[in-house]
């Protein structure tokens, strides 16, 4: 008579893994995704093994470590580079000094960079840490017995009216009142939403996406200065190209007027590309390779794989944007792990296909390293 089956409990880390599972199933436009995205565990980085180790391997087991890897380097960021740095420091510092009376108008920010650059990734990690504080301090409900959500986010498209922006709020919250009423009618609904679950942070991104010069345009930027004015929220917008679309200029028209009047209101941060024109850019760049390469999940990974052998040559491809070079750091892995060659180089990477603006600069970029007119690496550490 056989045993029977003794079934497993399950452990703190099976229900763990089973959460970070689920984020790639999730949407950020409604408050159960990002109550997901900003509550889940750390990732746990899979062992690494050496080619005899991994050679040893049953085929149920390397099938299921090669699963591993590949979330995991499809997940390496966001980065803890000096461009997020500084940018979270200046958001903790307006959104901590807009804890005022709901009778003062909050300052509210705009992010405006190039694609790219983190923006979107950045802002992210930051609400995350909001809401892990807001929750941590004050609970999960409020005192009326209301659940508490610090942050709400919206995402905008180019045919976005004042109703439908107000619809996103209402269907990031999971209102019941969200599919039929005016745009004035889903305001108020949204309004008793941010109050009654004491929203702290409303997050707009994609505002490019907006045509500025039509109607839409005009009745979503003034719903904006509305915001500020009765919503006791902290208003962060994120988009490309916002101050040449007049967000931040008086103007000579009414209409620029009007396109203008949040900007007054509103803090303009940005988020720069890598540069190793000086010794302070090139540690900055040498810092996040480092970062990289302690994180790459390789039988064939050693030091100086990245940071040194492929410095000039990352940032020729990717331009010197973070997006790009952890794009092409992904792929590589996975190119890497696919084909069994465990490691990355310059011929490897060759193979691998980056987005079209990386692939457009690189060629430049990669004719001054090798006429020596470009160096990335330090001083101290160009030996």
């Amino acid at each position: 008579m056989t045993a029977p089956h003794t079934r497993r409990s399950p452990t703190v880390e099976d229900s763990q893994e089973r959460l970070r599972q689920r984020l790639d199933h999730l949407t950020l436009s409604r408050k159960e995704g990002f109550k997901k995205l900003a509550e889940a565990p750390a990732r746990s980085q899979p062992e690494p093994l050496t080619r005899t180790q991994l050679a040893a391997l049953g085929e149920a087991a390397r099938a299921e470590y090669d699963r591993a890897r590949r979330k995991w380097h499809a997940n390496l960021g966001p980065l803890q580079t000096r461009q997020m740095a500084d940018l979270h420091e200046d958001l903790w510092d307006i959104v901590d000094s807009n804890d005022q009376d709901g009778d003062k108008v909050k300052g509210g920010i705009a992010i405006d960079a190039f694609p790219g650059l983190g923006k979107t990734p950045a802002v992210l990690a930051f609400a995350k840490q909001f809401h892990r504080r807001e929750i941590a301090e004050h609970g999960r409900l409020t005192d009326d017995g209301h659940e508490r959500w610090p942050v709400c986010r919206v995402g905008l498209t180019s045919n976005t009216s004042m109703r439908d922006f107000n619809r996103g709020i209402l269907e990031y919250y999971g209102h019941p009142g969200r599919h039929r009423g005016t745009a004035t009618d889903f305001g108020f609904r949204a309004l008793d939403c941010v109050l009654s679950c004491e929203t702290k942070l409303l997050i707009v991104d994609d505002l490019h996406f907006l045509k500025w010069r039509n109607t839409n345009g005009i009745e979503v930027s003034n719903h904006f200065k509305y915001i500020a004015n009765e919503f006791p929220v902290t208003l962060l917008l994120v988009g490309v190209g916002l101050e040449a679309r007049g967000l931040f200029d008086e103007g000579t028209s009414y209409e620029d007027g009007v396109l203008a009047q949040t900007g007054r209101r509103t803090t303009r941060l940005d988020m720069t590309s890598f540069s190793v024109a000086t010794e302070l850019g090139r540690r900055d760049w040498r810092n996040t390779l480092l970062a990289i390469e302690q994180r790459v999940v390789l039988t064939q990974c050693r030091p100086g794989m990245i940071a040194d052998d492929l410095s000039d040559y990352l940032f020729a491809r990717s331009t010197g944007h973070i997006g790009s070079l952890m794009t092409l750091i992904n792929r590589g892995c996975q190119r890497a792990i696919r084909t069994g060659a465990e490691h990355l180089d310059i011929a490897l990477l060759d193979q691998v296909k980056n987005d079209a603006a990386a692939e457009k600069g690189q060629r430049e970029l990669r004719l001054a390293f090798e006429k020596g007119k470009l160096r990335s690496q330090p001083r101290k550490n160009a030996a």
